[in-house]
């Protein structure tokens, strides 16, 4: 029983003994990045719109942050859209606005979107716009 008692121990001793440590200094906070831009609305629903008229949908955002912004790109999700966006940077606390032309060919509900690349952001914005074609 004493040596079941003593292996016991010193099983327990070496396993603490390679147990991780601890470091004070590590920074254990995520760090996150404030978005650059404020959007009036990531989402628009246009109502009806005829079928083989182009419909423009106006997507403004302001610069929020104290650097000049780029857009890098805006791609719509299929060929039936087309976007329009600032090709030079956008001032701090200015508002500009990208366009997503929309030519419907088929009738019915849609939902589509627009893929907004900024310099200064890790991740895409995902715009959509949704409606219904008469």
């Amino acid at each position: 029983m004493k040596i079941i008692s003593i292996t016991c121990m010193a099983l327990a001793l070496s396993l603490m003994s390679f147990s991780p440590k601890t470091d004070s200094t590590v920074n254990t906070e995520i760090n996150s990045t404030p978005a650059s831009i404020k959007w009036t609305s990531e989402t628009i629903d246009v109502g009806e719109i005829p079928q083989g008229i182009p419909k423009p949908i106006e997507f403004e955002f302001k610069n929020t942050s104290k650097e000049p912004v780029v857009v890098v790109s805006a791609q719509g999700s299929c060929g039936c859209t087309s976007t329009d966006f600032p090709k030079t940077p956008v001032l701090p606390g200015a508002t500009t606005k990208i366009t997503a032309t929309f030519n419907a060919a088929n009738k019915g509900d849609f939902t589509k979107t627009v893929t907004v690349k900024i310099a200064s952001e890790e991740a895409p914005v995902i715009l959509t716009f949704k409606g219904v074609v008469i």
